[in-house]
């Protein structure tokens, strides 16, 4: 960042805007009773604050370090799309709030050891009868038109952070932004790597309300099944108990049927549903602090797997417990991946779709890895170097997806006419744990006849 100010957001009054008299002004001034948040309001993770921020400042000792939420960012017009802070924000102020953009946390150089001292540039509530009337006014960030946010003294009772005004920023010195400095990223992303036990326990209210989120999902699926876009009903029952529980999904919901869950990334959802077809349901639960489930279920849509359909399930799901099989501390991250593609090439193989087990063929039916790191993000800490993550190995509280998959797609000529069009993912959210890992999402059923009579019983109700 360079020590230029920053670009003024225009009042986003938009082009239909009535001019205000100075009489009106005036009124507006006044008349207003006042309003503080409860003596006790805290953001959730403000006793863990500290200890990651200290862990920051130790990478980088005596440097000036930026760590922005982000900005709105225009979803037509003079539509926002709904604002979510950076996961390294979030992560090191503890807010998590629509009301944080364009703010930003600064590592602010402190002492002859190499310290910080931490300093959150945002934009406070303006007193009213200020002379300020972007209260009433602004329709991007004013008050009565997107809700309160908190003024500079009640931010820093929120984080116990000291907080200034979002206008000084653009005073300070050039320093390491993380938005466009890569070493500062991969940092932030590293050191978010081990979940301490508030995180996991995050993890896992995400969970349950994502297991909660598949069990609404079968009981509409009647309803679901009725519609001409099954795929969307699905999608809406899921994202009501995303919202009603959280702060929504975690990423776009993949509500595939037939032969769109043969497409890793469906996130277009307008399919119809047709009974004799599996659903792939690939989603998960954003709690209010941010941190996201990941799940996938593949349901028979009629409640039963046919023959074939069962038999590319138990193969999928035998490659997950092959992969879980392998978690531990210590193990390599690719270790699960590589035991979970060998029983899919072997089971291919025996299947007669691959001569042998050996080489890399599989891929053409499994096409991506078998997992990755959760957390705030759904594909966490993505900017740590490979030598911390990929190629890395194991520890004690780091959370993970298992999730192989098989994707037979529905023109590959190489494949049998009856496994044609059959796409199977089974995704599980773990943590590492001393001796293994635990499974968080053990409460949705993943054995075929579990399912099947999981789906009876909600069905059935």
């Amino acid at each position: 960042m360079t020590g230029t100010p920053p670009r003024v957001q225009p009042l986003h009054t938009g082009s239909h805007d009535l001019p205000v008299s100075a009489e009106l002004a005036a009124f507006m001034s006044t008349g207003w009773a006042a309003a503080s948040l409860p003596a006790d309001a805290l953001v959730p993770a403000r006793a863990l604050t500290p200890a990651r921020r200290a862990r920051l400042s130790a990478r980088f000792p005596g440097e000036r370090l930026l760590i922005p939420a982000g900005e709105l960012k225009v979803r037509s017009n003079d539509c926002d799309h709904r604002f979510r802070p950076h996961s390294a924000y979030a992560w090191l102020t503890g807010l998590t709030g629509e009301d944080q953009a364009g703010h930003v946390l600064v590592m602010e150089p402190s002492g002859a050891g190499g310290g910080h001292e931490a300093v959150l540039y945002l934009r406070p509530r303006p007193a009213r009868g200020s002379g300020d009337d972007t209260f009433y006014r602004d329709r991007r960030f004013g008050e009565l038109w997107v809700g309160r946010r908190p003024g500079l003294a009640e931010a820093e009772q929120l984080t116990g952070v000291r907080c200034a005004h979002l206008d000084g920023l653009g005073l300070l010195p050039p320093g390491r932004d993380a938005a466009t400095d890569a070493e500062l990223a991969t940092a932030l992303a590293e050191l978010r790597l081990v979940k301490d036990d508030w995180e996991i326990g995050q993890l896992q209210r995400a969970v349950d309300h994502t297991t909660a989120g598949f069990e609404d999902v079968v009981r509409a699926l009647p309803r679901a099944l009725a519609h001409p876009r099954g795929e969307r009903w699905i999608e809406g029952v899921f994202g009501l108990r995303a919202r009603l529980e959280g702060n929504g999904t975690g990423y776009e919901t993949i509500a595939a049927s037939g032969a769109h869950a043969c497409v890793l990334h469906w996130t277009r959802n307008d399919g119809r549903l047709d009974p004799s077809e599996l659903l792939l349901l690939d989603a998960g639960v954003e709690s209010g602090t941010l941190y996201t489930a990941d799940i996938t279920r593949t349901l028979p849509l009629s409640g039963r797997f046919s023959p074939v359909q069962r038999r590319v399930y138990e193969l999928v799901l035998a490659a997950q417990e092959a992969g879980i099989a392998a978690l531990r501390p210590g193990a390599r991250f690719r270790d699960f991946h590589r035991a979970a593609m060998r029983v899919i090439a072997e089971g291919l193989a025996d299947w007669g779709v691959l001569t042998n087990a050996e080489g890399d063929f599989h891929r053409r039916y499994t096409l991506c890895s078998s997992g990755h790191m959760l957390g705030l993000d759904v594909h966490d800490c993505a900017r740590a170097r490979a030598e911390a993550y990929l190629d890395g190995v194991l520890e004690e509280g780091q959370v993970l997806t298992v999730e192989p998959g098989l994707y037979l797609q529905p023109d590959d000529e190489t494949l049998p006419a009856e496994l044609r069009g059959i796409g199977v993912r089974i995704e599980d959210d773990l943590v590492v744990t001393a001796d293994g890992a635990r499974l968080m999402s053990g409460a949705l059923p993943r054995t075929p006849d579990d399912v099947e009579e999981w789906m009876g019983t909600l069905l059935d109700g």
